[in-house]
């Protein structure tokens, strides 16, 4: 991988890359008393409307949702109603309307309606993670690229499948521009929703046709002597367990019908890939850890410690500790807390403890939310007035977005061309 050995404008090689602990305990923290705007959203009908980047490989997108119940445990956030339900998009490379008789479809929006409208409320991550004012966005007129419930494109073989998790508090369609890219260059990509945790998870079922999931974090944060280290701890052991009973799901065929037409026997599972941003990208290298069936992993700025008291110190992951075997990616911003090995525990550990190949890069002049949809729709919104520029700055970073949506797309797929290829 010659981008990885030698420098590029904007790229720096680093030995490792962390994220320090405003990965997670930064994220918990904006819960906190006094982050969040107080009453009702506005409306928003007439509200600007934003766009994602068309993706640029060869092969049109499609997607769908499937909504899961593990019926093997109770739900770790809320016990008392039943077993733990989990949402997920899937999407794939998809044969193109009037091909072969392929009908037209609907094109997907980035979010579901009622998620979106939370979303963008005060509790929502619009606001709370992202800084866009509550109402200022119609985020459920964003429209994706893929066309929902489309056919498998046929030939080349069976499509390597790689999971998403998204950071604490996002929604698993905060990072639809690159998930469509990979969909584009020929992966299916499973996007999981981590309930109660994400900002909202939309759900079937109840009288009105639909529940809305909302994140604990707020509560939570919000109670006195909460111990962020135990609240974290138990959101990584959730978000793993929802990773590993979504690969149990898609490797049981008779747990896999009304997919779309080719899905179900598409997709390729003796090798699964996984990306994840901030504490994504931590349960993408501790499921890496725990289980052999993810043979490689990116994590975006992603920590891989849980804090001690008052957010200091603390103590590492498991997989940080004994490290793994496999080939995983680190890709780092200029944040205060990211940065090289010499400078963040968790990652110097797992570099260390590490055998396998190990790969790093860090994005000049970018931010935190630089690896996500911020870097994508943020700047749309400061054209308009709606967010300062300085909201774009302290999110995705002095970089231009453009290039940030168009370096983490290259990266990450040019690392599972290598280790992961698609056909």
């Amino acid at each position: 991988m010659p981008g990885y050995e030698r420098g590029e404008r904007g790229l720096r090689r680093r030995a490792l890359v962390a994220a320090g602990v405003l990965a997670l305990t930064g994220i918990l923290g904006a819960y906190a008393p006094g982050a969040q705007a107080s009453g009702k959203p506005a409306t928003a009908t007439g509200a600007p409307q934003t766009r994602l980047p068309r993706p640029t490989g060869p092969y049109a997108v499609g997607t769908t949702t499937r909504h899961l119940v593990d019926t093997r445990r109770k739900d770790p956030w809320h016990p008392e109603r039943g077993h733990r339900e989990v949402m997920i998009g899937i999407w794939y490379p998809a044969a193109r309307p009037g091909w072969r008789s392929v009908p037209a479809a609907r094109t997907a929006p980035h979010m579901e309606p009622r998620a979106a409208a939370h979303f963008g409320s005060p509790e929502g991550a619009g606001q709370v993670n992202y800084g866009v004012p509550a109402g200022a966005a119609d985020w459920a007129a964003t429209r994706t690229h893929a066309r929902v419930d489309a056919p498998l494109v046929r030939g080349a073989g069976k499509r390597p499948v790689v999971l998403y998790s998204a950071g604490l508090g996002d929604p698993r369609t905060w990072n639809t521009s690159l998930v469509e890219e990979l969909a584009s260059r020929g992966y299916v990509v499973v996007t999981v929703d981590h309930t109660y945790d994400a900002s909202e998870v939309a759900l079937p079922g109840g009288r009105s046709g639909g529940r809305l999931a909302e994140s604990v974090l707020p509560e939570l944060a919000a109670k006195p002597g909460t111990d962020a280290g135990a609240v974290l701890r138990k959101a990584m052991k959730a978000r793993v367990d929802d990773t590993r009973f979504v690969l149990d799901t898609l490797q049981s065929r008779s747990r896999r019908p009304g997919l779309p037409r080719g899905l179900a026997e598409g997709m390729e599972l003796r090798k699964v890939g996984m990306v994840g941003h901030s504490a994504g990208g931590f349960t993408a290298l501790q499921t890496m850890h725990d289980d052999r069936r993810i043979a490689a992993a990116v994590n975006m700025d992603g920590t891989l410690e849980f804090p001690g008291p008052n957010g200091r110190g603390g103590e590492l992951g498991n997989v940080a500790q004994e490290g793994v075997d496999r080939p995983f990616l680190l890709m780092g911003t200029d944040e205060p807390d990211s940065g090289d090995h010499r400078h963040q525990r968790s990652w110097a550990a797992l570099w260390e403890h590490s055998t396998g190949w190990r790969g790093d890069m860090v994005l000049d002049g970018s931010r935190h939310g630089a690896y996500t949809d911020a870097a994508a729709l943020l700047p749309a919104l400061a054209e308009r007035h709606v967010v300062p520029w300085e909201t774009v700055r302290k999110d995705v970073g002095t970089m231009r977005p453009e290039r940030a949506v168009a370096e983490t797309r290259t990266r990450v797929v040019a690392f599972l061309k290598r280790f992961l290829p698609a056909p």
